[in-house]
């Protein structure tokens, strides 16, 4: 067991270092996307905290109605955001963030930027955007975004130094001079395309800068809080944000599009309007109150949609709106440790392997299919629970690798074991006995070991006149027929064949594997034996000119069993007195003309579902000690018949020494029953020579 185990593990951890190799390549990666797209969509719910911002959407319906009403066409005129301020000021917003590039001077002219400008001056605060790149084009702006004041990134720059971009599209100068803050917008994807995580910060010409979501959050705020860069950290004051070596965090969804509420700009621009001619407003201010406001696209022509777990398209603005939100609610997810992942897949395919090396059965490894592969996916959604992104790629990987190993090493080893065991015993066990075996190989002992056994033993009536009369063919073929029978019957019940010898059959139960009913099954086995001969028996003497009779000896008692012989052949056989003894009732069955015979030892185990009469006391050749034999005499648990407990109440007498009570109640019983008119005789020989001591023993003279 000691080296199975070493085995076990062994294989356990190179399936782990595969899975993990693997995982560091990259390529379980599409793998790990899908279970975390279950794990969002499972926990995705909104926070306390997404109540206290607002999205203005520049959607379709605000395309059309612009267009419709008042014949505008895409870009707006910067003109219609000064109504929008105007309604984000009046209703108390902290900060309103634009997802969305102010590059290039307004085409309608120096007098509607100055009319934005003038708005952002009377509105603030505003935040503006930018993207940055290694290969951006465009004009020379004078204006340039101011960095953080980030505490501790000067011990850190190399771990983001490659994050950092060399240029930007700025807005104009004309109004970025006007923004509370400059933001970047440069989120990337992960390799598959779908956002996942965001950067709060971003690298400008060396120089940390906020990303969209941060600098809403600063200039909301009014006063600006202390930033610091720790090592996995992200520290805003008191709120902390956990970072990835990329420096980005992941993002806990709320939900799908528009679970931040989200308001068609048209209809901020039509509330405004109506505030200012005196009306009463469709969208009333106050859901706006000291709310972050973000400003972005999201009709499909403009083409700011993302992808993200929950959804395939889902809006750009809302993803810097899910990141301020994490920031405000303080549940940013993190990675799970490189260590808790390598102990994990360690542990997992560890388990896995011990468990499918020790599995004896197929439906037990099936069953491990079933049961572990999952238990990392419900580890990693508890995990998520708890702010974490537990990897369940490699996990289930190891897992599978450590079972599939696990049971080409049983194919190997097992596989060569059950080959063995279907050579040793399919010559004389039944197929069903085979197969209990092969999948419980550990519970044969292979070797001797001194088991309690019911032995059977069964021999023909004149065999030898029976083969000095026929041909060698026609013999053969008659044994064949007879033993063919005989054995079908046996294994049937379990029994396992030792040997023929000619026309004797040897067998037994309760090994290789235990039989608890081991008498019953063997007494079974003879009184369908005897049974199945009556019906073959006219058919024999039709086709072979003899009719066939069969003796049965029946013990019950410890022998020596096992594979006997050497490594080049074997048989699996027993040794013992218990053997003889059956041989012996065997023979006794001639002296009484019984079909039948069994010990005491076995009518002690036997169930109350046969009929069993004792038969008598007899000393066979070989032994010192006296037998009490009986005689099964059929199988249901019927009441005993009158010449049955008349022949009790003979032998009873019989064994007292009235010999002339025990003759008188036999008598009328010899006619059709054996054992009575054997005793018939005894009575009379032992009334005319009266024995000088009386032991009730019938003592046999031959074998």
């Amino acid at each position: 067991m000691g080296k199975k185990l070493i085995t076990a593990l062994a294989i356990g951890l190179l399936a782990a270092l595969v899975g993990l190799f693997l995982r560091q390549q990259g390529l379980l990666a599409p793998l790990e996307f899908v279970s975390w797209q279950y794990r969002v969509a499972h926990f995705a719910e909104p926070a306390p905290s997404s109540d206290r911002i607002r999205i203005i959407a520049l959607d379709q319906q605000s395309l059309d109605w612009g267009s419709r009403e008042n014949g505008l066409s895409w870009p707006w005129p910067r003109q219609a955001y000064e109504v929008i301020l105007s309604f984000c000021n009046r209703a108390g917003a902290k900060v309103v963030a634009f997802d969305l590039l102010f590059s290039e001077p307004s085409l309608y002219g120096l007098a509607d930027d100055a009319a934005l400008v003038a708005a952002m001056q009377a509105n603030g605060p505003v935040v503006l955007s930018y993207t940055l790149g290694a290969d951006l084009t465009g004009r020379a702006k004078a204006f340039a975004p101011s960095p953080l004041e980030l505490a501790g990134f000067a011990q850190h720059r190399a771990w983001f130094e490659i994050m950092s971009k060399a240029k930007a599209t700025l807005p104009v100068d004309e109004i970025a001079c006007c923004a509370a803050l400059l933001a970047s917008i440069s989120g990337t994807p992960d390799q598959d395309g779908i956002f996942r995580r965001m950067a709060l910060f971003d690298l400008y010409q060396g120089q940390p800068v906020p990303s969209l979501a941060l600098a809403a959050y600063l200039a909301g705020g009014g006063k600006m809080p202390p930033l610091t860069l720790a090592p996995g950290r992200l520290r805003v004051g008191d709120l902390q944000v956990p970072l990835d070596r990329q420096g980005k965090s992941i993002l806990n969804f709320r939900g799908p599009s528009q679970t931040i509420k989200t308001v068609s700009a048209a209809a901020i621009i039509q509330a405004e309007l109506q505030l200012r001619n005196g009306e009463t407003p469709a969208i009333s201010p106050a859901e706006f109150n000291n709310a972050y406001v973000f400003f972005g696209l999201t009709a499909p022509g403009l083409f700011d949609l993302r992808s993200t777990p929950l959804d395939a398209i889902y809006p750009g603005v809302e993803i810097h709106a899910t990141a301020l939100d994490n920031l405000l609610n303080q549940d940013f997810l993190q990675d799970a440790p490189l260590g808790w992942t390598v102990l994990l897949a360690l542990l997992w395919a560890g388990l896995a392997a011990v468990l499918v090396v020790f599995c004896q059965r197929a439906w037990q490894s099936a069953l491990l299919f079933v049961l572990l592969l999952p238990l990392p996916l419900v580890a990693s959604f508890v995990a998520y629970g708890r702010g974490w992104w537990l990897p369940v790629a490699v996990q289930d990987l190891s897992i599978l690798l450590a079972l599939v190993g696990g049971l080409a090493f049983n194919f190997a080893t097992e596989g060569r074991k059950k080959r063995y065991i279907k050579m040793a015993f399919g010559q004389y066990l039944h197929p069903t006995v085979i197969n209990q075996l092969l999948e419980q190989p550990d519970r044969l002992r292979l070797g001797g070991e001194k088991r309690e056994l019911s032995i059977f033993f069964a021999d023909l009536q004149s065999f030898t006149r029976l083969s000095e009369q026929l041909d060698p063919e026609r013999l053969t073929l008659l044994l064949n027929e007879y033993l063919t029978a005989m054995t079908d019957i046996i294994m049937a019940a379990g029994g396992t064949i030792d040997k023929y010898e000619g026309d004797a059959v040897l067998a037994f139960w309760n090994a290789p594997l235990a039989q608890p009913d081991h008498a019953d099954r063997a007494v079974r086995a003879a009184l369908r034996c005897q049974a199945r001969l009556a019906e073959l028996r006219p058919g024999f003497a039709e086709r072979f000119g003899f009719e066939l009779f069969m003796r049965v000896g029946i013990n019950t008692g410890t022998v020596l069993v096992g594979n006997l012989g050497s490594n080049q052949r074997f048989d699996y056989s027993i040794l013992g007195d218990g053997v003889n003894v059956a041989a012996r009732l065997e023979g006794v069955n001639k002296e009484f003309g019984t079909p039948i015979l069994i010990s005491a030892a076995t009518r002690h185990q036997l169930s109350p579902a046969f009929q069993v009469r004792e038969v008598g006391r007899v000393k066979v050749v070989g032994r010192q000690e006296p037998l009490v034999i009986f005689e099964p005499v059929a199988e249901g648990e019927v009441p005993l018949s009158e010449r049955l407990i008349a022949f009790e109440q003979a032998l009873a007498h019989y064994y007292q020494g009235d010999f002339a009570e025990a003759l008188a109640i036999f008598t009328p019983l010899a006619q059709d029953d054996a054992p009575a008119n054997r005793y018939v005789a005894r009575c009379r020989t032992l009334l005319a020579n009266p024995p000088l001591a009386w032991h009730g023993v019938w003592e046999m003279t031959s074998k």
